[in-house]
């Protein structure tokens, strides 16, 4: 595992939730091909990784490629993936972008307890006999392991109304 420089104003846990028994069993259903190699490069959330351009790929391991029967027509897709490299005993962080420390839960930062992220990516092209789901872009390290994919629905999965705290020096 890569380790990580605490910063200031971070809280560990007195142990690593890796090293715990585990609660469930998961299983990887694919890997996500991004242009991304290094933690350095990788853009920290999608719209930075649109921005940046490049897209990315999911190829979906031949046991679980009949799940993605009815995806076609869908315009995004949600991609659970496992952070593998990310550190998972902190449970109080100090971005680089931030002035304040947050808790864990408070943060899309993938060193949390059970690192799992969490990426909303438009189907650029679907091919459901290889498994491969072309996106335009995605913000994860090449080689990610994919533990879910879900049919993101506008309907139900946007809430315009939805609010965050204000950034200090923002109205």
């Amino acid at each position: 595992m890569q380790m990580f420089e605490q910063r200031e104003g971070e809280v560990a846990l007195s142990v690593d939730p890796a090293g715990q028994p585990g609660d469930a069993s998961l299983v990887f259903i694919g890997r996500i091909a991004s242009p991304w190699k290094l933690r350095e490069e990788c853009p920290k959330n999608m719209d930075a990784a649109r921005e940046r351009g490049g897209g990315a790929t999911v190829t979906v391991d031949t046991l679980y490629r009949p799940g993605l029967a009815g995806l076609a027509g869908f315009s995004h897709v949600v991609i659970l993936s496992w952070f593998e490299k990310a550190p998972r005993n902190l449970i109080v962080q100090k971005p680089r972008h931030a002035s304040d420390a947050k808790g864990v839960f408070a943060l899309r930062s993938p060193a949390r307890p059970n690192p799992i992220g969490m990426h909303v990516a438009r189907i650029v092209a679907l091919d459901v006999d290889a498994g491969r789901i072309e996106l335009d872009a995605i913000d994860a390290l090449d080689d990610t392991p994919v533990i879910d994919l879900k049919p993101y629905f506008a309907s139900v999965d946007a809430f315009p109304d939805a609010a965050r705290p204000v950034k200090e020096g923002r109205a």
